[in-house]
């Protein structure tokens, strides 16, 4: 409390940034938690309460009126009036259309505009608030406009200037780094002839899938990017801010996935919803060592004949599980980035297998030797040997094939793959241990 105190009195409100206030009111406990909130400068109040995790969303919005929210809220772009909105009708409906009908006109408008997006498109992430000049603007003009909109606070992040016909379609982008070098008499029409492909922008749809326009931001290395209709026409922009928290949210998915977790249950304080999500991993998981305990039980002739193969049995297991783990991440990240081609698959999975084969030599070695010096029986360091080269072989295979298998059939990579990869490798390593020791020991 005294941190955040000090923060809030030390600082001009012009200063404060959300961010810093929820780091600090994240460290509080319950009780002055409750009474840090009131001392959140109104105008902070909607900012704050997206930077806080999903539990604190609540709390944070029912200690102020509809009133007060709606004025905080009309201090943010409007990508962001959107995501508020859209999460307090997750927590309150009630509280978010008494919000929404206290919002002027304008903004209900940008608002609606942008909830007619799917998640996943592009324009749903886009920012309306956009400045556009037009090709027959003077330099100077459009200098002047932008000097008095900054002036006004009505221009936030700008690095890049769109420029539209007198319709708004969108025709060029102009760095203000090349900006100030033009002509300041002459037209931006004047000024871009000299070189127009240089300015030519690369643009979003409003319908794009956002991955992709992640990908474009991460190959241009773009600030912002505007976002057009079917027809070319400037409807908004996104920047990089929001590819940030874009890229963040796609890596926290793709850890959870692949512990089989859901995301949006995990960030609620709701146990039974979130023992749910996992419930049914875990019970998909046990069918899965079901499946590796029978054939176990096909062996068990061999078992009672060696019980040396039970204490060496889950060795070869383990050493499977995590040689495939280690492909499988590799493969499910390299996906996620886009490093992997539709043609790559083959020397992916050739890169896999070959490091796989290296390790389950190297291994089979050192826990052959191990084996034959604990048990005193050269022929068992042979069977696990010979077992770990075969289970981190087919663990280098599946831990490679499996996620590239996925995104062949438009199924993210990191959902099931791991609960599919640790049932191959146990399968396969305690049939392949317990079968060559049949064979050659008994």
């Amino acid at each position: 409390m005294d941190k955040l105190t000090h923060y809030l009195t030390t600082h001009p409100k012009d200063e404060l940034h959300p961010s810093e206030i929820a780091n600090l009111l994240k460290d509080l406990n319950e009780v002055d938690f409750e009474k840090a909130i009131h001392s959140i400068p109104k105008e902070l109040i909607a900012d704050v309460a997206l930077e806080m995790p999903d539990r604190y969303f609540g709390e944070i919005v029912e200690n102020f009126t509809p009133e007060e929210i709606a004025e905080s809220l009309s201090e943010m772009e409007s990508d962001d009036q959107t995501d508020f909105i859209q999460e307090l009708e997750e927590h309150d409906d009630t509280i978010a259309k008494e919000v929404f009908e206290q919002l002027d006109k304008e903004d209900q408008k940008d608002i609606l505009q942008l909830k007619q997006y799917e998640e996943n498109e592009a324009g749903a992430y886009m920012q309306v608030e956009v400045y556009a000049a037009k090709l027959d603007q003077t330099v100077s003009e459009v200098l002047s406009e932008l000097k008095k909109l900054k002036r006004e606070g009505e221009l936030e992040n700008i690095n890049y200037l769109f420029v539209t016909d007198d319709e708004g379609y969108l025709r060029y982008g102009v760095g203000l780094d090349d900006l100030i070098l033009f002509d300041f008499d002459k037209t931006l029409r004047e000024n871009i002839q000299q070189n127009p492909e240089k300015y030519k922008p690369i643009i979003g749809h409003d319908h794009d899938d956002i991955k992709e326009i992640v990908q474009k931001f991460q190959e241009y290395d773009l600030n912002s990017m505007p976002i057009v209709d079917e027809y070319g026409k400037l409807l908004g922009r996104i920047t990089s801010d929001d590819i940030y928290d874009i890229i963040n949210e796609q890596a926290t998915d793709q850890m959870y996935h692949l512990a089989g977790v859901n995301d949006d249950a995990e960030e609620d304080d709701d146990l039974i919803k979130a023992g749910k999500a996992r419930a049914i991993w875990l019970g998909i998981n046990l069918l899965t060592a079901i499946a590796a305990s029978l054939v176990i039980g096909m062996f068990e002739t061999t078992l009672q004949a060696y019980v040396a193969l039970a204490v060496l049995m889950p060795i070869v297991a383990s050493m499977g599980g995590n040689a495939g783990t280690q492909s499988l991440t590799v493969v499910v990240r390299q996906l996620a980035l886009g490093e992997i081609a539709k043609h790559d698959a083959y020397r992916t999975i050739k890169k896999e297998v070959l490091l796989s084969l290296g390790n389950g030599l190297l291994f089979a070695l050192v826990m052959g030797v191990i084996a034959w010096m604990w048990f005193d029986k050269p022929m068992l360091g042979v069977v696990i040997a010979l077992s770990m080269v075969i289970n981190l072989l087919s663990a280098g295979f599946f831990g490679s094939m499996i996620p590239l298998l996925l995104k062949k059939l438009n199924i993210d990579p990191a959902i099931g793959s791991t609960v599919i990869l640790t049932t191959v490798t146990d399968v396969v390593g305690f049939f392949s241990f317990l079968g060559l020791a049949t064979l050659i020991l008994l």
